[in-house]
């Protein structure tokens, strides 16, 4: 069970988001009247409502009634409060379900793929030659995994994952949401492997008896001396051996 995030592919931190700033206000102005961006925006400016009590909120007015200038207003501040949301990492839903819906444009498109490190798509085709089953949980959207994993450089990859989680199921810091993964795949938690790159994530899933490898790649976040010796610590899947389930 992995993150698809720094261990499994070079992608979302450095392609997908800087995507959504820099295509956000392009893809209002395209789908503006759709009534999917509709209920997008209508999401956001409930979220911005809540949000109004906060240092730097940005404030989305109601719809316009008439005129293109007011329309450029509009999207200029769905756009200003986008940016503002991903400029302090957060989770919103509304927040999420626009990134989900644009990323789902650019990668039918084709302008955008997902790129897994080289020793990953082997790995994972000889673990489930090996009779293994391998999941997916991270903090983006189910919907979004299998965007990465349907629009690859490697082609459509999805027939290799048995099943996706996300924060739905729990955080990935809270260690109950490990014990509900293993729950609902009918199996004991100290029959799973949880592949991460974040150290937090790894404490939660030893606390609920799940092992753990902590996936060190380039561009991730260093590890104290204390967590390198106390972690099990690989630079590669093929570092893995895993035994078999027959």
């Amino acid at each position: 069970m992995g993150e698809p995030g720094r261990d499994l592919h070079r992608g979302p931190p450095d392609i997908l988001f800087p995507y959504i700033k820099e295509n956000v206000k392009e893809y209002l102005q395209t789908h503006w009247e759709e009534e999917e961006c509709q209920q997008d925006i209508s999401l956001l400016r409930k979220q911005a409502e809540e949000d109004s009590h906060l240092d730097g909120a940005v404030p989305i007015p109601a719809a316009p009634e008439n005129g293109a200038d007011d329309l450029q207003l509009m999207i200029q501040a769905v756009v200003d409060n986008v940016c503002w949301q991903m400029s302090l990492d957060r989770k919103t839903t509304a927040l999420k379900q626009l990134q989900g819906h644009m990323w789902r444009a650019a990668f039918t498109a084709g302008h955008v793929k997902a790129e897994f490190f080289e020793d990953v798509v082997p790995a994972v085709r000889k673990w489930r030659e090996a009779g293994m089953k391998v999941y997916i949980y991270s903090s983006g959207s189910v919907e979004a995994q299998k965007l990465l994993f349907g629009y690859s450089t490697e082609g459509d990859i999805l027939e290799l994952v048995d099943g996706h989680f996300d924060t739905k199921i729990g955080h990935k810091v809270e260690s109950e949401s490990y014990r509900k993964i293993a729950n609902s795949i009918g199996c004991s938690t100290n029959n799973i492997l949880f592949l991460t790159d974040v150290t937090l994530e790894a404490s939660a899933a030893e606390e609920a008896d799940v092992h753990v490898a902590v996936v060190v790649r380039p561009g991730n976040a260093g590890l104290t001396d204390d967590e390198k010796t106390y972690y099990s610590l690989i630079t590669s899947f093929s570092e893995l051996y895993l035994p078999s389930s027959t």
